[in-house]
C-alpha cells in the first residue's frame, strides 16, 4: 500500500498566511507545509489540501484515479473547492466499514474532538491509522476476533499536539516498537527544522516533506529511543518542561519528586502545583528519594509490600527523576554534609558511596529514564563553605550519572542543547 502525503501541515498550513511569528517566517523548503492530506494507491484521498491537484502533480501522481475522498475533521474558512472529476468528499460513521472496489477497506474510528480517525488496510493486510488535528482515539482499541490489539504498521497523526494520543496508543497495543510513527498537521507553535526533528524523535516519531511517497509495512528505522536521559539547566530555564515533553508520548510514566512537601512553604507549594498540573493525568506520582529500588525495576518504596500498586506497576515503565539537586540535598543532610566535623570524620566517604551507588544503578536500569538537575557551576561562586561544597558534589553527580546517559541535554532559556546523543 502506498501512501503518497500531499500535505502534512495544521489545517491553515505552515506557515500560517500573514503570520509574522518566527516559526513562520523559518516555515520555508521542505519546511513548509500544505494542510495534511494523504493518498492512499491514487485511489483514496483522505483531507483535501489546497489546490490538491497541484499538490498531487508536485509529487508525481494524478487524482484521476481517486474513487473515494473522505474527510477528518471539520474544514473552517471559505467553502472547500472540489476540483473536476474527484468524488464529493464525505465523512463515515464512527465504527462504520467501508469496501472498496480496489481492495481497500476503511473503518472510521471515534476520536475524542469533533471528526472521524480511519483505520485503512490494504490487500495484503497492512494497516494504518489516520487520526485528525488535535485528537485521540475515543475510548480503548479495540481487538480483532478476541485476539486482542494488532499494532499498525503505520500511525499518522499530530504527536506534538497530542502526545497523549500517541501514549494511549503504545498502552493499548496498537502502536508498537516497530510501528512508522509520522507526525503531521504540524503547526507553528513548535520552530520547524532541527527543533521540529529533535522533538518527534524523542516522541519515537518523524516526519517528512510534502510530496513525499511511502509504503505502508515498509521497514523503517524507527528513531532510537534512549534509555537513559539527564537534562540540566539553570533555575526557570525550562529543563522541567523539557523532561516532561520527553515522555509525554509513552504511558505508564512514574514521576518521581525528589523534593518532597514542605510544611508552611507556600512558595514551595505552589511549585509543586504547577509541576503536578503540566503532567498528564495518566502519570503516577511518588514523593521519595530512594531511587535505587526504582532505578532496578522494582516497586515504589511504599508498595514494596507487595500491594496492589506494586502489582499494577510494571517493572519497565518510564521514570521521570525531578531533580537530583534535591536528592544530593537529601543525602547531604543525611551523612551531616553541612558539619565540618561530621564531613571530614567520614561524612565525605559516605556521601560518596551514595553516589556511587546511584549511579551504578543508573548504568545497571532497564528502564527508560529521564532525570532532571541543576547545572550550578557557571554562576557566582558561592560565599559559604557550605555553599561551595554542595556546588562541587553537585558538579560531580552531574558528571558521573551523565557518562551513564546516552542523551544529555543542557537547557538555556527553554532552549535544549544536545551535549551527547
Amino acid at each position: 500500500m502506498e501512501l503518497t502525503l500531499l500535505g502534512t501541515g495544521a489545517p491553515r498550513g505552515l506557515p500560517r498566511p500573514g503570520c509574522p511569528c518566527a516559526a513562520c517566517a523559518c516555515a520555508v523548503g521542505d519546511e513548509a507545509r500544505a494542510a495534511t492530506a494523504l493518498l492512499v494507491d491514487g485511489a483514496l484521498l483522505l483531507d483535501l489540501t489546497p489546490g490538491p491537484a497541484f499538490a498531487a502533480a508536485r509529487a508525481g501522481h494524478s487524482l484521476t484515479a481517486v474513487r473515494q475522498v473522505l474527510l477528518s475533521h471539520p474544514h473552517d474558512g471559505p467553502a472547500m473547492e472540489v476540483p473536476a472529476g474527484l468524488p464529493q468528499p464525505g465523512r463515515v460513521a464512527d465504527g462504520r466499514e467501508l469496501a472498496l472496489l480496489d481492495g481497500h477497506r476503511v473503518r472510521a474510528v471515534a476520536v475524542d474532538v469533533p471528526g472521524t480517525g480511519y483505520e485503512v488496510g490494504g490487500a495484503d493486510g497492512e494497516r494504518l491509522l489516520y487520526l485528525p488535528p488535535g485528537a485521540a482515539p475515543a475510548g480503548a482499541a479495540e481487538g480483532e476476533g478476541g485476539r486482542g490489539v494488532r499494532p499498525y504498521d503505520m500511525v499518522l497523526l499530530d504527536v506534538l499536539g497530542r502526545p497523549d494520543a500517541l501514549a494511549r496508543l503504545r498502552a493499548s497495543g496498537a502502536v508498537d516498537a516497530a510501528t512508522d510513527v509520522l507526525g503531521v498537521h504540524l503547526d507553528h507553535t513548535v520552530p520547524p527544522g532541527p527543533e521540529l526533528h529533535r522533538r518527534l524523535a524523542a516522541a519515537g516519531a518523524r516526519t517528512v516533506p510534502d510530496g513525499t511517497s511511502l509504503l505502508v509495512g515498509e521497514y523503517h528505522a524507527v528513531p532510537d529511543l534512549p534509555r537513559r536521559t539527564l537534562v540540566l539547566g539553570g533555575a526557570r530555564s525550562g529543563k522541567s518542561a523539557e523532561a516532561e515533553r520527553r515522555l509525554a508520548a509513552f504511558p505508564d510514566v512514574l514521576y518521581v519528586a525528589t523534593g518532597g512537601t514542605r510544611d508552611g512553604d507556600t512558595e514551595w507549594a505552589a511549585r509543586v502545583s504547577a509541576h503536578r498540573e503540566r503532567r498528564p493525568a495518566s502519570w503516577r506520582t511518588t514523593e521519595t528519594c530512594d531511587l535505587l529500588p526504582l532505578l532496578e525495576g522494582g516497586a515504589r518504596p511504599e508498595d514494596r509490600a507487595g500491594g496492589p500498586a506494586a502489582q499494577a506497576a510494571p517493572d519497565d515503565s518510564p521514570l521521570l527523576i525531578d531533580c537530583l539537586a534535591l536528592w544530593l540535598t537529601h543525602a547531604m543532610d543525611e551523612v551531616g554534609a553541612w558539619d565540618d566535623g561530621k564531613w571530614a570524620a567520614g561524612g565525605e566517604r559516605e556521601l560518596r558511596a551514595r553516589v556511587d551507588e546511584l549511579v551504578a544503578a543508573v548504568r545497571g536500569t532497564r528502564r527508560p529514564v529521564v532525570a532532571v538537575s541543576n547545572e550550578v557551576g557557571s554562576g557566582v561562586v558561592p560565599a559559604t563553605a557550605s555553599g561551595r561544597r554542595f556546588r562541587d558534589e553537585l558538579g560531580r553527580l552531574n558528571a558521573m550519572f551523565g557518562a551513564e546517559c546516552e542523551h544529555v541535554l543542557l537547557v538555556v532559556a527553554g532552549q535544549a542543547l544536545a551535549l551527547r546523543g
